[in-house]
């Protein structure tokens, strides 16, 4: 593994630093206004357990499955331990590319395959990532060059290069660059309800067709094709929500009892003053489309506005990150690489299981917080 996946695979040497506590500012909603307040402060680490079960009832020949583990390790995630139990033959294993991690289990002809994986992971909420000054670790040059690279769902050329170029006309910094893309993408992409699971990532097929609606994995790999385009490092960072928002935004939370639908994709870019920086103009976005019964089209509108500003920067630790894999190659499939690793994903002799319908593929996904 070269040193394009250290800086998220440190490991758990952090676990004993000591963190001030924060000063939450928790939603405050009002009839009136229905102003909400989004503004989320580093300091407490949060612990959970977070449990994926696949149970296929009549599978047809052998099958295997893949579910992710999460990998990543930074001042924002500690990927702790992960144990599982299963009926197959189960093994962990790794794209050995951006080091993202997942169990396979192989069962054969007959067998009703059970799986039931548990990952402990403790998150934190990242904020104001753009001070001046902010202590930072210097990427490595391989690092920045492997996320600047091209892969299938995002061409750094052609109709993407162009678009990119034009968004960030007349900005001369790196972080001016990061912000025009950022607002390009709130600006121009939409939330489509009804792009199944969390979309495709296919941006140059979005901007030839014009049709820039869909979900997180489709509006964040714009930012990242765009960023990547005119020379910025970035990444998708692919999860799933586990709690509820801490400031009372419900398409901001995850329901821990059953995750289904959680998964969400964020994404970083790398900027030379301050080191990787979260983003997520898709969760704008979404709560743009989504929040309230009225499709919300200015981001000044006092609902959005907080996390449109908070979400340059920043984004809540009530979400864990599985990895930030593209053209994932799972062990032994026959369906060849995924476009991402967020959803479990399964093939019997009929083919890949779809993995957007987690009631006919009989998975359930679920978090516990560890308290204490």
């Amino acid at each position: 593994m070269t040193t394009a996946r250290r800086s998220l695979l440190k490991g758990g040497a952090a676990l004993g630093a000591m963190f001030v506590a924060p000063t939450w500012l928790h939603a405050q909603t009002s009839a009136a206004t229905a102003e909400r307040r989004f503004a989320p402060e580093v300091g407490t680490w949060r612990t959970f357990d977070v449990t994926t079960r696949v149970e296929i009832a009549d599978p047809q020949g052998a099958t295997r499955v893949w579910l992710p583990v999460p990998s990543v390790n930074t001042d924002w995630q500690h990927s702790l331990d992960t144990r599982f139990s299963s009926n197959g033959n189960t093994r962990m294993g790794s794209d050995l590319v951006e080091g993202a991690r997942f169990v396979t289990a192989e069962f054969a002809a007959g067998v009703r395959p059970v799986i039931e994986i548990t990952s402990r992971v403790q998150t934190q909420n990242r904020a104001a990532e753009l001070t001046p000054g902010r202590s930072f670790t210097a990427e490595a040059a391989d690092t920045l060059r492997h996320y600047t690279r091209a892969t299938q769902m995002l061409p750094t050329d052609g109709i993407v290069r162009t678009t990119a170029l034009a968004a960030t006309k007349g900005a001369k910094t790196d972080e001016q660059k990061a912000r025009a893309i950022y607002d390009w993408v709130v600006s121009n992409a939409f939330r489509d309800p009804k792009t199944r699971g969390c979309g495709e990532g296919d941006i140059k097929t979005m901007l030839e067709t014009g049709n820039l609606g869909g979900k997180c994995a489709d509006l964040n790999a714009l930012f990242v094709g765009l960023c990547r385009a005119v020379g910025l490092p970035a990444r998708d960072v692919y999860g799933i929500r586990l709690a509820p928002s801490a400031f009372g935004y419900k398409e901001l939370s995850g329901n821990p009892a059953s995750l289904k639908g959680a998964q969400h994709c964020r994404a970083e870019v790398y900027l030379q003053a301050y080191g990787w920086v979260a983003m997520d103009p898709a969760d704008v976005a979404k709560v743009m489309r989504l929040e309230t019964a009225e499709w919300i089209k200015k981001t000044n509108h006092p609902v959005v506005a907080p996390v449109y500003k908070h979400l340059f920067g920043g984004w809540e630790g009530n979400w864990m990150a599985w990895n930030t894999s593209h053209d994932v190659s799972l062990p032994g499939a026959k369906g060849g690489p995924v476009n991402f690793l967020m959803y479990p994903v399964a093939e019997t002799a009929e083919g890949r299981l779809d993995s957007y319908t987690p009631d006919a593929f009989k998975y359930t996904i679920s978090a516990t917080e560890v308290k204490g």
